[in-house]
């Protein structure tokens, strides 16, 4: 009797493992559909099964970290817990993709994300997120991430100072990339003599990036990169020289600026000389 019931346990374990590896399988088809935009036409009747409507408008937020997230992982659980805490509520989706952790919410409530994973990565992990526009429909969602992760790559690209950024502040940047190769004949047209100098064009560029970041300010722009002002002025001047743009004209300054950080985009330092 005692071995039958013994069984009996390990059979219902067995079977309990079975059907949560499945319905774990099942989540992770559909979060790769959602995000991606496959199988649209049948996302909203498959999103119900995991905890969200599609219906309204939707933003998905991506977080990144120098470790990746794993879906029942530690962070994973905290934020999940977090965000049940304040909401309570199932239109929410916390998930993981590409080591990204991800949440899809309704534009109202993306906040309280933003909130959940402040407070539990806090200040000492140097973690970034990145805010897709609001979307509606379920398309929406697939739209949504792909410019959160664009968002992501523009703040490490540039080196933003912003931990959280949103796609309606970087569409400057948006516009920049669009056109990749006038992009980049402006850059390299700009700023392919600064690779002339003795010390490379690392500093003048590094130089003149933190100079704009700055708002135009040597002072704030040598505290930036932790050198002296009379080192921000030298090298200033010698991407004047160099590249016959002057800092003082505003149409030639803009120039530099483009070019600047297009070159942080493109990465243009990486690429060598022109060819």
């Amino acid at each position: 009797m005692a071995f039958a019931e013994v069984a009996a346990s390990d059979s219902g374990v067995t079977r309990y493992n079975e059907d949560t590896r499945h319905w774990e399988s099942l989540r992770r088809e559909f979060i790769d559909d959602l995000l991606g935009g496959h199988g649209i036409g049948h996302l909203a009747d498959r999103a119900e099964r995991f905890g969200t409507t599609l219906s309204g408008v939707q933003v998905v937020a991506a977080v990144r970290a120098p470790e990746v997230f794993v879906d029942g992982g530690v962070v994973y659980r905290r934020v999940e817990s977090e965000l049940g805490q304040v909401l309570g509520r199932r239109d929410v989706l916390v998930c993981t993709k590409d080591g990204l952790l991800v949440c899809l919410a309704p534009a109202s409530i993306i906040d309280e994300f933003v909130d959940a994973v402040t407070a539990v990565l806090g200040a000492g992990t140097p973690w970034r997120m990145g805010i897709g526009p609001a979307q509606s429909g379920p398309d929406g969602a697939a739209r949504s991430f792909e410019l959160a992760c664009n968002a992501l790559d523009i703040g490490e690209r540039l080196d933003l100072p912003d931990q959280v950024l949103r796609d309606r502040d970087l569409l400057v940047y948006r516009v920049l990339r669009r056109d990749s190769a006038a992009l980049s004949e402006l850059v390299t047209d700009v700023l392919e003599p600064l690779r002339a100098t003795r010390i490379g064009p690392g500093p003048l560029l590094e130089t003149l990036i933190a100079y704009f970041m700055a708002g135009g300010v040597a002072t704030a722009a040598a505290q930036r990169l932790g050198v002296s002002v009379r080192t921000v002025t030298y090298r200033l001047k010698r991407v004047g020289e160099l590249t016959g743009y002057a800092l003082d004209n505003p149409e030639e300054a803009f120039t530099l600026q483009v070019a600047a950080l297009g070159a942080r985009l493109i990465g243009w330092l990486d690429r060598g000389g022109a060819t």
